[in-house]
C-alpha cells in the first residue's frame, strides 16, 4: 500500500509545481500586459491632458513677453520659494501653456494671465502605471525594465521555436480552433516584431537606466546621479544660495527664435530663480530627427552659453536622446500615433493569445486548468475594465491620486479572483458589459460636465474613441453570450 501512494504523492507534487509554475507565468504574463495597454494609451496622453480639462485656453503659439509675465506671476506667488520654474511651450498636439513649480501647474492664455490651475490625474495616473507599475520609483523601474529584456526573450525565443515563422508569414487557418489562435498570434508576432523589440529595448533602456545611475553614482560619483548622465545632459552651475532678481525669462526665448528660427522650443527651465546661481535651459526640438530635442543653456543676465549636444554631440549623446522618442511614439505626429496604436493593439492580442494557447494545449492533453484560464481571461478584460471604473472615479474630482492606484488595483485582483470562481467565458462577458456601461457612464458625466466644451477639439477626439469603445464592448459582449450559455467548464475546488 505504501508502495503504491508514493507515486500519487509524486504526482500530486509535481502538478501543484505545473501550477505554480502556470501562475507565475500568468503573473508576469498580466505585467506585460499591462504594460502593452497603458503603453498604447500613453501615446495619447497629451490628448488625454486635453480630454481632462477642455476648457483651458489654447493656443499655437505665446510670445516671449506673455510667456514671461505668466512665469513671473506663478513665481512672485508661491509662498515657500520654487527650486525650478518652467514654462511648456503650446506644441500641435497639446497647444496650451503651462507654468510649472515644484508643487504646482497652471494655465496661461496667450496674454500672459494666469487662467486655472493644470490637473489630469487620471493620465498621470496611467503614466505612473506605465512607468512604474505604482511601486516606489527605482523598484518599479527596475520591474519594468525586467519585464521589457522579458519580453525581448519570448520574442526572440519565439522566432527560433518556429523555424517556418516567416515563410508563414501570410498563412491564417480561419475556424481551425487552437490553430487559427496559433496563426492570429504567429502572424501579428512577425508583422509588428521591429515594432515590439524596439519598444520593448527602449522600455528596458529607460526603466534600466536609472537603475544603474544609482549603482554607478553610489561606486563612484558620492551618490550624485546627475554627475553619471551630465556627459550625455549636461551639469548644472554651482549653486549660490544668495537672493537675486529673478533671471530674464523673454531674452533667452527671444534669443532663440532669432538665432534658431528652425526649432520649436518645447520648455523653458529656469534652476533655483530668484538666487545669485539661477540660470536657464531651454529645450528646443529639431525638426525629422528622434531626438527629444536638445538643451540650450542661459546665465543668470539671460546671456546664450551654448548647447548641451544631443543634437550635434556624440553618437551615444544622440541615441539616447532618441530612446524617449521611439518609445513613446513622440515624433512624425498623428500618422505615427496611430501607427503605434495599431502595433500597440496587435502586442496586446499576442501578448493575451500566447497563453490562450497554453490552456487550449491543455484543454487537449486532458489536464484543463479552469481556474487559472479564468484568471487570465480576467486579467485580459479586467485591466481595461479598471481602467474605465478610475476614469469613471477620477472625473468625481474627490479621489485623490493614491485613490486611483488603490480602486485599479483593488478591483482587478478582485476580477482575478472571481474569475478563477466562474470560468473564460462567464467571466470575459461579466466585464465586457461592465466596460460598456462604466464608459457610457463616464461619457454621461463628462457630457453633463462640460457640456459644449465636449465638442471642442479639445474634448470630441477621446469622447469619439470611447464611444467607439462602448459600441465594441456591446458587441462582444452579445457575441459572447452565446460562449456563456455552451460554456461545461466544471472549476474544482482549490
Amino acid at each position: 500500500m505504501k508502495d503504491k501512494a508514493e507515486p500519487k504523492k509524486s504526482a500530486l507534487r509535481v502538478m501543484r509545481s505545473l501550477e505554480a509554475h502556470s501562475l507565475l507565468a500568468i503573473i508576469f504574463g498580466g505585467l506585460i500586459y499591462i504594460l502593452a495597454v497603458t503603453g498604447t494609451l500613453s501615446v495619447f496622453n497629451h490628448e488625454l491632458q486635453r480630454w481632462e480639462q477642455p476648457n483651458a485656453p489654447e493656443m499655437q503659439t505665446i510670445g516671449a513677453e506673455a510667456a514671461e509675465r505668466a512665469a513671473y506671476s506663478v513665481f512672485n506667488s508661491e509662498e515657500t520659494p520654487t527650486t525650478h520654474l518652467y514654462i511648456t511651450f503650446p506644441r500641435p498636439d497639446l497647444p496650451r501653456t503651462v507654468i510649472t513649480t515644484d508643487t504646482k501647474a497652471f494655465f496661461a492664455d496667450e496674454n500672459g494671465e494666469i487662467v486655472a490651475e493644470e490637473a489630469f490625474p487620471w493620465t498621470q495616473f496611467l503614466l505612473d502605471l506605465h512607468y512604474y507599475l505604482h511601486m516606489p520609483q527605482t523598484l518599479g523601474l527596475t520591474i519594468v525594465g525586467a519585464l521589457g529584456i522579458m519580453l525581448i526573450g519570448l520574442s526572440m525565443s519565439g522566432v527560433l521555436a518556429h523555424p517556418r515563422i516567416f515563410r508563414d508569414a501570410f498563412t491564417f487557418r480561419r475556424g481551425a480552433g487552437r490553430l487559427t489562435t496559433v496563426d492570429l498570434h504567429n502572424r501579428l508576432s512577425v508583422w509588428t516584431m521591429p515594432f515590439h523589440l524596439s519598444n520593448a529595448l527602449t522600455g528596458s533602456i529607460l526603466g534600466v537606466a536609472s537603475v544603474l545611475a544609482f549603482v554607478i553614482a553610489a561606486a563612484g560619483f558620492d551618490g550624485d546621479t546627475q554627475e553619471v548622465f551630465a556627459p550625455i545632459f549636461g551639469s548644472e552651475p554651482k549653486a549660490n544660495a544668495a537672493p537675486a532678481n529673478i533671471a530674464p525669462i523673454a531674452i533667452p526665448i527671444e534669443h532663440i527664435e532669432k538665432t534658431y528660427p528652425a526649432l520649436d522650443p518645447t520648455y523653458y527651465i529656469m534652476h533655483d530663480p530668484g538666487t545669485a546661481g539661477q540660470n536657464s535651459q531651454i529645450v528646443a526640438e529639431h525638426n525629422d530627427r528622434l531626438i527629444f530635442g536638445d538643451y540650450y543653456t542661459y546665465d543668470a543676465k539671460g546671456s546664450y552659453t551654448g548647447n548641451v549636444g544631443i543634437s550635434d554631440g556624440t553618437l551615444g549623446q544622440q541615441i539616447i536622446g532618441s530612446v524617449y522618442n521611439v518609445h513613446f511614439g513622440n515624433w512624425g505626429g498623428l500618422p505615427v500615433k496611430l501607427a503605434y496604436l495599431l502595433f500597440g493593439t496587435g502586442l496586446c492580442v499576442i501578448v493575451a493569445s500566447g497563453l490562450k494557447i497554453y490552456f487550449i494545449k491543455r484543454h487537449e492533453k486532458g489536464n484543463p486548468a479552469p481556474s487559472l484560464e479564468g484568471a487570465w481571461t480576467a486579467i485580459i478584460w479586467g485591466t481595461p475594465a479598471a481602467l474605465a471604473l478610475t476614469l469613471l472615479v477620477a472625473l468625481f474630482d474627490v479621489v485623490p491620486a493614491s485613490g486611483l492606484v488603490a480602486v485599479f488595483w483593488l478591483s482587478l485582483v478582485s476580477t482575478i479572483a472571481y474569475g478563477g470562481r466562474v470560468g473564460r467565458m462567464e467571466i470575459k462577458s461579466r466585464l465586457l458589459l461592465a466596460n460598456a456601461i462604466l464608459l457610457a457612464s463616464t461619457l454621461t458625466i463628462y457630457f453633463a460636465r462640460y457640456q459644449e466644451a465636449v465638442i471642442s477639439y479639445a474634448g470630441l477626439p477621446v469622447s469619439i474613441s470611447l464611444i467607439v469603445l462602448v459600441i465594441v464592448s456591446l458587441l462582444l459582449w452579445r457575441t459572447g453570450q452565446k460562449g456563456v450559455a455552451t460554456e461545461k467548464i466544471m472549476v474544482p475546488a482549490e
